[in-house]
């Protein structure tokens, strides 16, 4: 369905290389609160309020209201069957969650007795999606797929995020960003960027190891900015709205066990999720240092 449309994407979207901008946050401070075991998988968290985030858990079909002044579970709202939940984002007062196979649950008036949910097919090729996020000037759902989007040469070395209009409900085809891994790759070596290299590729010596497999994404609601994690490499990155990366950062894997989830809070703070496995989960706040 997307075959064609997407190599006309590629030479629009592949990022320039530009000039690595600091991160606006110190990663080796933050706020942490250690989250309850039922949140042991969390895998998606969105702002609502200065109190209050929305999250979801891996395998049920439950929306977490999460109050973060006295750190507990406020409300749990049952939407859907068991399933594998990746990520939500708010829209006014609708909630918006996104299954792994791209399937898109509505919630809509999410706090409210007489809810409505509703499901959308987003036909998206890819077996895995871990992103989503509201993208409001554009009224749309950005949807990050973790791996790749099909098989064969096009989509080799190459990562997607598509949109979801809002209006219509229905996934537009060409890709809102499409990154290119080789671009990324270059930037780090440009940057001197320090990331742990592969040298068991026979023939091609040492290259650094980049997966990026998208785990969650959002948009900044100061900068505009797109912020992308990838939980596996243990990397923050951060594009402009032309899909060109501007700053990539490391996340020290004793902080960010398995960086699933992020959003930001109106004043630009930056809060991450980290799935428990082994230990606790654990919520991470981050001030926001241009205020």
């Amino acid at each position: 369905m997307y075959t064609r449309l997407i190599y006309i994407v590629l030479v629009i979207l592949t990022p320039f290389f530009t000039k690595a901008q600091q991160l606006p946050y110190n990663l080796s401070e933050q706020k942490a609160l250690q989250l309850p075991d039922t949140l042991r998988e969390i895998s998606g968290i969105t702002m609502i309020s200065k109190e209050f985030i929305a999250c979801v858990q891996d395998e049920n079909g439950i929306l977490f209201i999460y109050d973060l002044s006295k750190n507990k579970i406020h409300k749990q709202i049952l939407f859907a069957p068991n399933g594998d939940y990746e990520e939500l984002a708010k829209a006014g007062k609708t909630i918006y969650v996104l299954r792994s196979d791209g399937t898109i649950f509505e919630i809509k008036n999410y706090d409210d007795k007489k809810r409505s949910v509703s499901s959308y097919t987003t036909e998206i090729t890819a077996s895995n999606n871990e992103g989503l996020c509201y993208d409001e000037p554009n009224n749309r759902l950005l949807v990050g797929c973790k791996n790749k989007a099909e098989k064969g040469p096009l989509y080799k070395n190459k990562r997607f995020i598509y949109s979801f209009d809002l209006e219509t409900k229905h996934m537009l085809e060409k890709p809102a960003f499409v990154f290119n891994m080789d671009s990324i790759k270059h930037f780090i070596t440009q940057h001197n960027i320090t990331i742990p290299l592969n040298s068991k590729k026979k023939h091609h010596g040492s290259e650094s190891v980049l997966k990026f497999r998208i785990s969650a994404i959002c948009i900044h609601p100061i900068t505009g900015q797109l912020y992308v994690l990838s939980a596996v490499d243990y990397l923050l990155m951060v594009f402009n709205r032309n899909g060109s990366i501007e700053t990539l950062a490391l996340l020290d894997p004793k902080i960010f066990n398995k960086a699933e989830g992020i959003t930001f809070s109106e004043n630009g703070d930056m809060l991450i999720s980290n799935e428990g496995q082994k230990g606790k989960p654990t919520l991470l706040r981050f001030n926001y240092l241009l205020k």
